[in-house]
């Protein structure tokens, strides 16, 4: 079965990029341009891993994991937080949200793509 990744940030080249690269890693591929439309796409789209920006209009990225973590029936939702953000206090933070990984932009797709792969048990 293929393995569903949701993207979620509010820049669109970041987007763009990132959904050619799962696509092309055979991924199928949603993605939600603020938090409250990640949640939403969280329950019509069922991923089984989460790019996860942490700034973002409306809730961030930290918001949306903590709201994911609270609902038991997303526990086996892998969240990656992909973030500018990447002081000890913020990785500390997200991390301790429930966030599965930590990714600092600017970041290697190669890198990502193969922790991605890692995460889900693919490839």
């Amino acid at each position: 079965m293929t393995k569903k990744i949701l993207i979620v940030d509010d820049e669109p080249n970041i987007i763009i990029s990132l959904e050619f690269l799962m696509k092309k890693e055979g991924f199928s591929v949603a993605v939600a341009g603020d938090g409250e439309e990640a949640l939403a796409k969280v329950e019509s789209f069922s991923p089984d891993l989460i790019l996860l920006d942490v700034m973002m209009p409306k809730k961030s990225g930290f918001e949306v994991c903590e709201a994911l973590r609270a609902d038991p029936s997303k526990a086996g939702v892998l969240i990656v937080m992909l973030t500018a953000k990447g002081r000890d206090t913020e990785v500390a933070k997200g991390l301790a949200l429930g966030a599965d990984a930590y990714v600092t932009k600017p970041f290697s797709t190669k890198d990502l793509v193969a922790r991605v792969k890692t995460m889900l048990g693919v490839g």
